[in-house]
């Protein structure tokens, strides 16, 4: 996929943002000309106006385009979304029930092929990102993506019955935050990062 265009419209918008304002609400802090992004576990420095993404640490690595996207569109949203504290389904959020099957081969699927067999490490993973356990299904993690935005990603262990399943929920607020596109990616990103994280423990 060709993510130039979708870059530059990001990239407008971020700059037509005062940095103390996208601070505010996106609860990332300022640091010299820069937003400080912590994003699951790699540090960047965000820099403004250019919007470039420069790693605190040569281990953190590079950011794909598709994540710094979403992180432009994250910070230059400039809505101050209060966490409800209630989880909906992709299905809920505006539109979502139109892209639930790609959005379940993009996320859901991933989530219990990599961790199905061995939910414990799904929670291992979140503790080690500052997660925590939330109470739901046989194994449930609830993670802050982002500052303001909390995400459940849920397993059912297999049984004689029925193969592993899982869920990923967002917190109600999530229409005010983000497109729903913008989650497909979003739960995409978190369960790969998270597979990543996994294979270092």
């Amino acid at each position: 996929m060709n993510y130039s265009a979708a870059h530059e419209v990001a990239l407008d918008k971020f700059q037509s943002c005062s940095l103390e304002e996208m601070s505010r609400c996106s609860g990332y802090p300022i640091k010299d000309n820069s937003l400080l992004i912590d994003f699951l576990g790699q540090h960047f420095e965000l820099d403004y106006p250019r919007g470039t993404f420069k790693p605190i640490q040569v281990s953190d690595g590079e950011l794909p385009i598709a994540t710094q996207i979403l992180i432009l569109h994250y910070v230059s949203n400039l809505s101050e979304p209060f966490e409800v504290g209630s989880f909906i389904s992709y299905k809920e959020l505006p539109g979502g029930a139109i892209y639930i099957k790609p959005f379940t081969g993009r996320a859901i699927d991933p989530l219990v092929r990599i961790f199905g067999s061995a939910p414990e490490s799904l929670l291992a993973v979140a503790k080690h990102l500052g997660g925590q356990a939330n109470g739901l299904g046989d194994v449930g993690i609830t993670y802050k993506v982002f500052p303001r935005v909390p995400i459940a990603l849920i397993l059912w262990r297999a049984d004689e019955e029925f193969p592993a399943s899982g869920n990923i929920l967002f917190d109600a607020s999530a229409p005010t935050v983000l497109p729903t596109e913008d989650f497909a990616v979003l739960a995409s990103t978190v369960v790969f990062g998270f597979k990543r994280i996994k294979a270092r423990l």
